[in-house]
C-alpha cells in the first residue's frame, strides 16, 4: 500500500504557500465559463430545430443556479433530474454545482420504486422530470418520505406528455436572477451522483468530486480527440456516469451537443448527416443497432464519425462491421466508480498493417490506463500481487488515481472495502498481455468454472458473434450434473438473412463454435430468444443466469456433442 503524501518542508516551501493566484480548485465549472468567452456566438447545444449557443449556456445556467436558489436549495443538497437526452439535463451538469447542490442524473428506465428509493436515500430536495416521464414520477413521489419540489421540463419534441401541474422549467429559468459565477470551495467537494444498477439489493450511490471530473473530461476529450469543431452526437445517457463525463468534456474543447431522446437508428443516422457529427458514445449493443438498420435507414457520410464504445467487450464482428461503415471505433473501459472510461486500447504502429479479422480482436482490448488516470493493472485474486504478463493468467482488475470516486453515500463498509489497500478492486476479471494492455475476460460473477476449468464467457460470445446468422448473443452458466457448470449460450438472430445463410438450429449452433473454440469451452445448451438490455445497453446476464436455472440441472444425454 501506498503511504499517504507527507513531506518535509524544505527551502521550496518558505514563503511559498499556494493562494488563489496560484492554487484554484479544479472543477468542470471552467469550462463553460471559458467556453461562453471564446466561443460566445457558436451553437453550444442543438435540439431539433432549437440552437443554443454558448454565450446563452452560460446565462441559462446562471439563471438555473438562481433558481435552484430561490427554491431553497442550499450548498450540499441533492438536485435529481429524471430526463433523457434534453438540454435541460446538460444545463444541470453545470447549474446545479454552481449552486453549491449535488447533482443525481436517474436512470430513466428504472420502476418507480427504485426511483423512490433514491429519492429518498439521496435526501433529494429538488426534482425535474421530462413530462414523458411523469407517471413514474407520480408513482415514485408518493412513495417518498420527504418533500420534494417539482420542476416538469416540457419538449416540443415530447408534445402530447401529461403534466403535475408543476412549475415548467422555462418558466423556473425566467422568473429567476442570474446567479453569480463562481467555482467550489475545493475540488474535493462533491459534483455528482450516480447510483450503479444494483443486481441484488439497493444500488450503492457513487459520489462524484470537482477534481476527478475535470480531469477525467479532459483525459477523454484527449482520448476521442474532441476539438472546438467536433459535434458530439448524446447517444450515450447522460445520466450514465454523467454521460462518462463527456457532458463536460465537450463543452471543455468548444465543442457542440446535439442532444437525442430518443436512440434509434435512423435517428442517429439523420443526425449524423444533418449536423455534421463527428463524435458519439456508446455501449457495444447501439453499434450493433447500427450495423443491422435497414439499409433504407442507413446513411454514408464524406467524413470518419469517432465512435467510443465500453460497458462491455465489443466483439470483434461489431468492430470489423463499424469500420466497414465508415466509424472509427475507439475501445475504452471504466466503471461507475471511475468516472466511466478509464482505461483505453490505444492504436499502436504497425496495426492498420493487420487484417480485419486480426486488428479487431486487438482493439476489442481494454487497453492501457488513458492520461487521466495514475494507473491500472491486473492482481491475482485476493492478493496485491501483479499477474504475470502472459496474457493467459487471470487476475482482477485494479485503479487507481484522481478519478476514482470519493466513495459511495453513507455506506462506508463498502467504500472501505472497494478502496482498501491502495487500489479500487473493480471486480472484472482479465488478463495483462506482454505489451502491457489489458483484457477483460470477464466479471467475476460471470466466470463460468466447468469441470473445474475457468471458461470465459466473453471468449464463447466472441465465437458466437462470428457466425452471419447471430445478432446477439449472451452466454452464463447452467448447472451441470457432470461438469458442475457448462456454458449455456442464449442468441437473437438476424431477422433477416442474406442469401445462403440458413437459420441455424442448436446443433448448429454447437457445432459452430466447436470448430472455434476448445471443446471444454463450448456452450452444451443454446437458446433462441430476444436479450434483455439495462438502459444503457448492457445485456442482463442477472437475468439470463435465472432463467439458466430455471431449465434445470443438464443432463449429459440432453446434448449430443
Amino acid at each position: 500500500m501506498t503511504a499517504p503524501f507527507h513531506r518535509t518542508a524544505s527551502i521550496f516551501d518558505r514563503d511559498l504557500a499556494p493562494g488563489p493566484a496560484n492554487h484554484v480548485p479544479l472543477s468542470p465549472l471552467s469550462f463553460l465559463k471559458r467556453a461562453a468567452k471564446v466561443y460566445p456566438d457558436k451553437p453550444a447545444i442543438i435540439h431539433g430545430h432549437r440552437i443554443i449557443t454558448y454565450a446563452d449556456f452560460r446565462e441559462r445556467v446562471r439563471r438555473f443556479a438562481g433558481a435552484l436558489l430561490g427554491a431553497g436549495v442550499a450548498r450540499g443538497d441533492t438536485v435529481s433530474v429524471l430526463a433523457p437526452n434534453v438540454p435541460a439535463l446538460l444545463e444541470a451538469h453545470y447549474a446545479v454545482p454552481l449552486a453549491g447542490a449535488v447533482l443525481n442524473a436517474l436512470n430513466t428506465r428504472l420502476d418507480a420504486a427504485a426511483v423512490a428509493f433514491i429519492l429518498d436515500h439521496s435526501e433529494t430536495k429538488l426534482l425535474l422530470v421530462d413530462r414523458e416521464l411523469i407517471p413514474v414520477a407520480r408513482e415514485a413521489l408518493s412513495r417518498t418520505e420527504r418533500p420534494i419540489t417539482v420542476v416538469e421540463i416540457a419538449d416540443d419534441l415530447a408534445p402530447d406528455a401529461p403534466t403535475l401541474g408543476a412549475v415548467e422549467y422555462e418558466d423556473f429559468l425566467a422568473a429567476a436572477a442570474p446567479a453569480s459565477w463562481h467555482g467550489p470551495d475545493e475540488e474535493w467537494g462533491a459534483l455528482a451522483l450516480n447510483y450503479t444498477s444494483g443486481t441484488t439489493g439497493n444500488p450503492k450511490g457513487v459520489v462524484y468530486h470537482h477534481r476527478g471530473a475535470y480531469l477525467n473530461a479532459l483525459g477523454n476529450a484527449f482520448t476521442l480527440n474532441v476539438r472546438p469543431d467536433s459535434v458530439y452526437l448524446w447517444t450515450l445517457p447522460m445520466f450514465h456516469c454523467n454521460g462518462w463525463t463527456y457532458t463536460w468534456a465537450v463543452t471543455a474543447a468548444g465543442g457542440t451537443h446535439v442532444c437525442l431522446r430518443r436512440v434509434e437508428a435512423g435517428a442517429i443516422f439523420d443526425a449524423i448527416a444533418e449536423h455534421g457529427v463527428t463524435h458519439l458514445c456508446g455501449a457495444p449493443i447501439v453499434l450493433n443497432m447500427l450495423i443491422h438498420a435497414p439499409a433504407e435507414v442507413q446513411r454514408r457520410f464524406d467524413r470518419t464519425v469517432t465512435v467510443g464504445t465500453g460497458g462491455a467487450a465489443p466483439p470483434s464482428a461489431v468492430l470489423s462491421g463499424m469500420k466497414a461503415m465508415g466509424f472509427d471505433v475507439v475501445h475504452m473501459y471504466g466503471l461507475t466508480e471511475c468516472y466511466g472510461p478509464a482505461t483505453v486500447c490505444t492504436p499502436q504502429e504497425g496495426w492498420d498493417d493487420l487484417d480485419a479479422d486480426a486488428l479487431a480482436l486487438q482493439v476489442a482490448r481494454q487497453g492501457v490506463n488513458h492520461i487521466a488516470v495514475e494507473d491500472a493493472t491486473v492482481f491475482e485474486r485476493g492478493t496485491s500481487r501483479p499477474v504475470p504478463a502472459d496474457g493467459e493468467t487471470i487476475g482482477e482488475i485494479a485503479l487507481r488515481g484522481n478519478t476514482v470516486m470519493k466513495g459511495y453515500l453513507k455506506n462506508p463498509a463498502a467504500t472501505k472495502e472497494a478502496l482498501e489497500g491502495g487500489w479500487f478492486r473493480t471486480g472484472d476479471l482479465g488478463v495483462l498481455h506482454p505489451d502491457g494492455y489489458i483484457e477483460v475476460k470477464d466479471r467475476s460473477k460471470d466466470i463460468i468454472i466447468s469441470g473445474g476449468e475457468n471458461i470465459s464467457s466473453l471468449e464463447v460470445e466472441e465465437a458466437l458473434y462470428k457466425h452471419p446468422a447471430v445478432l446477439e448473443a449472451a452466454v452464463v452458466a447452467r448447472p451441470d450434473d457432470r461438469w458442475g457448470e457448462s456454458p449455456c449460450a442464449f442468441v437473437t438472430l438476424k431477422p433477416a438473412l442474406k442469401p445462403g445463410v440458413e437459420r441455424p438450429s442448436e446443433h448448429d449452433i454447437i457445432q459452430w463454435c466447436r470448430g472455434r473454440i476448445a471443446h471444454y469451452k463450448v456452450p452444451r445448451t443454446v437458446v433462441f430468444s430476444d436479450l434483455p438490455k439495462t438502459s444503457t445497453g448492457k445485456i442482463q446476464k442477472t437475468v439470463l443466469r435465472d432463467a439458466a436455472r430455471e431449465l434445470g440441472t443438464r443432463r449429459e444425454a440432453q446434448t449430443v456433442l
